[in-house]
């Protein structure tokens, strides 16, 4: 019992330092990302970013000074559309506000159709805007997608496209991340692009399966490779489980969380 509780621990150590702790709920205001960036630094050490809506990234960059802790917004979210004047909106409200990172919803819908070009040319557009100060983590919607094989080409198009991460999911529709998902993606940043970041979202709510998607990348990328430059959990709920683990205790009831 020891030992698993040792194991337990030490997987939920490692998820720690790779979670985005994430509140995109649209009735966020200030109090709440004040909240969220408090929870960000916990007695176990800090999360990786959080992740919030773009009129907040000023605010909580203001918080978390020299705390090491990115802040992440989202553009083109949730709904994934195709105006690509849109998403760069977004994407440069984020960047003008000093926002480290920008979660971007390609336009999974079209892909779907059969417009792969667009989603190409809306990251590559976005992969411009952020230039050198923000890392652009683009989202296929995987509970569309559905295939496989589909998710494999979109995450290869978007990393050609210029992705520094593939993510899973906004968390807004009925299926989020996946196992048979991320390893798709996974194998596309292995054969296209192993500088590449993965990122798991939505429904991932304890140690154990954190640690099942960490054991995953394990074994297709390598045991050195899912670091917060090329991991990440996009997750609130996920927090209370990982503390109550690391401190021996029980988790809390879950909260009403953005993902």
């Amino acid at each position: 019992m020891a030992e698993n509780d040792s194991a337990r621990k030490a997987v939920a150590a490692r998820a720690l330092g790779l979670l985005d702790l994430t509140s995109l709920n649209d009735d966020d205001d200030e109090a709440a990302v004040d909240a969220l960036c408090a929870r960000a630094r916990t007695d176990f050490g800090p999360v990786a970013a959080v992740c919030i809506w773009p009129r907040f990234v000023a605010r909580a960059k203001d918080a978390l000074q020299d705390s090491g802790i990115k802040v992440a917004a989202v553009a083109n979210f949730p709904e994934g559309g195709d105006d690509i004047d849109a998403a760069l909106r977004d994407t440069r409200e984020i960047v003008d506000a000093g926002g480290d990172e920008v979660d971007l919803v390609m336009p999974y819908r079209r892909w779907l159709a059969g417009d792969t070009p667009l989603a190409c040319e809306m990251v590559a557009a976005c992969k411009e805007a952020c230039g050198s100060q923000a890392s652009l983590k683009v989202i296929l919607e995987t509970g569309e997608l559905k295939d496989p094989a589909v998710i494999y080409d979109a995450a290869t198009a978007v990393i050609v496209a210029g992705a520094d991460f593939v993510k899973t999911s906004t968390g807004k529709i009925a299926v989020s991340a996946t196992l048979e998902a991320a390893e798709a993606m996974l194998k596309a940043i292995k054969d296209h692009g192993a500088d590449a970041g993965f990122k798991a979202a939505g429904g991932i709510r304890d140690t154990a399966a954190a640690g099942a998607y960490l054991a995953l990348a394990d074994r297709i990328m390598g045991a050195n490779w899912a670091d917060a430059r090329r991991f990440r959990f996009g997750a609130s709920g996920l927090l209370n489980d990982l503390l109550a683990v690391l401190g021996g205790e029980a988790p809390p009831p879950a909260a009403k969380q953005g993902y």
